[in-house]
């Protein structure tokens, strides 16, 4: 595979083998064959600029994901059950719940192609529509990603390396696979569970019952995974396309704060070496598990240079919103070119970018900020695009948007954001 810090990319083989095509790998070409992943060409559609993109979801990333469509030239509809949600601003809006299925036969009569932008889909309902209409990221995708163990497994199937883990099915079954694993470990639901939600740090043994306690109180499998000791977090995001096209965005270093992402840092500061193993196992698992779309895959890096797989989610992402400005082609056109089958774009970084999140706490800061000339900003070189999504309340915790600190490295980025009263609260 040849990648570089512009991203990576499959090309076409005369074979169309994904193993083979991972040998010839090129930035800028693709991969297609008579059958991708298992699904004939000829069951594929591209969707062309004029039609309407339906999206299960009516949040920031559908937002964010309807501006980008419609700079294409394409018509949005959203179902979500908050009235006047974030998409619902840029699109047409069906409101109502996620699993009224007579709702979702409306989305689907509505819309030439159906996407998703978060993953807690009633499953039901996904499979309805796509019997009943044309959603090319399928159903099987989030029935794997909904849960943690069958996640888990599709990722070492795809080749790549997760912390150890077992299912739990007893607090007798916990405390056995502390002992074998070791302390410290993360329980965590297998299902559901977002920005530390439905996970419970243990660090000794009488933290075991309390944990197992409140944690089977979720009525979902549980599962325990090894404490792994990282030096940085990482992520890449790969697009796929039905056709079988591949591309990678350059790998993201992202700071968590209170168990919510707070910087995204491009280009990640790592090895070239470790660049490029992570998009390659990418574009592994967006080929294995026949991804059409985008998937986020993020990861545990150590401090001997090692890659853990820790979480994956078939959609748009937050550690890809610094694409926004800072890439030729941003994850949000990128995800409307796979799921329309178009051409994908080019995903080259640039200009050095960080991404910083705000909550609700950080509202009424950001605002005075907005009011002001920011002489900090014109002595760094640096440039802070904004982004809202028209949340009605800013809850604290809450994500009310994000800035993208544009730089000349991300040394006067970092800078910048340590400087700003923004996140001082």
């Amino acid at each position: 595979m040849a990648c570089d810090e512009f991203g990576c990319a499959v090309p076409e083989t005369a074979s169309g083998s994904a193993g083979a095509a991972s040998e010839t790998l090129e930035r800028g070409s693709t991969l297609k064959s008579d059958s991708v992943a298992g699904v004939p060409v000829s069951s594929k559609r591209q969707i062309v600029p004029g039609s309407t993109i339906g999206v299960l979801g009516g949040g920031q990333l559908g937002r964010m994901l309807a501006h980008a469509g419609g700079r294409l030239g394409y018509r949005f509809v959203t179902l979500d059950p908050t009235p006047d949600s974030p998409c619902g601003q840029t699109a047409e809006q069906i409101t109502a719940a996620y699993d009224d299925r007579g709702a979702a036969r409306e989305l689907a009569q509505r819309s030439d192609v159906i996407t998703y932008e978060f993953e807690n889909v009633d499953a039901g309902v996904a499979e309805m529509l796509e019997r009943e209409s044309y959603v090319p990221q399928g159903s099987k995708l989030l029935y794997t990603t909904q849960h943690r163990l069958r996640e888990k497994r599709a990722v070492e199937a795809a080749g790549a390396q997760v912390a150890p883990y077992a299912e739990i099915e007893s607090l007798d079954g916990l405390r056995e696979a502390a002992e074998r694993l070791g302390l410290p470990a993360v329980l965590k639901t297998a299902t559901g569970g977002y920005d530390g939600k439905g996970q419970w740090v243990l660090r000794g043994e009488e933290e075991l019952a309390p944990a197992w306690e409140e944690a089977a109180r979720s009525g979902t499998q549980l599962v325990l995974e090894k404490f792994i000791v990282f030096d940085k977090e990482i992520s890449v995001i790969a697009a796929r396309s039905p056709s079988g096209e591949v591309k990678t965005f350059p790998p993201a270093e992202n700071i968590h704060v209170h168990n919510i992402l707070h910087l995204s840092i491009v280009p990640a500061r790592i090895s070239e070496q470790v660049r490029s193993e992570a998009e390659k196992l990418a574009v592994s698992i967006a080929e294995t598990l026949g991804v059409v779309g985008l998937i986020a895959v993020e990861m545990f890096l150590t401090a001997d240079g090692k890659l853990y797989v820790n979480e994956l989610a078939p959609r748009p992402h937050n550690s890809g919103h610094y694409t926004m400005e800072a890439c030729r082609t941003s994850q949000f056109e990128q995800h409307v070119r796979a799921i329309c089958d178009l051409p994908l774009g080019d995903p080259s970084l640039l200009t050095p970018v960080v991404m910083a999140n705000i909550l609700g706490e950080h509202m009424e800061p950001l605002l005075a900020w907005m009011g002001e000339k920011d002489p900090i900003a014109e002595k760094l070189g640096v440039e802070v695009k904004v982004h809202l999504y028209g949340k009605a309340e800013a809850k604290h915790k809450r994500k009310m948007g994000h800035l993208n600190v544009l730089a000349p490295n991300v040394e006067a980025a970092l800078e910048w954001i340590s400087q700003s009263n923004i996140w001082r609260v």
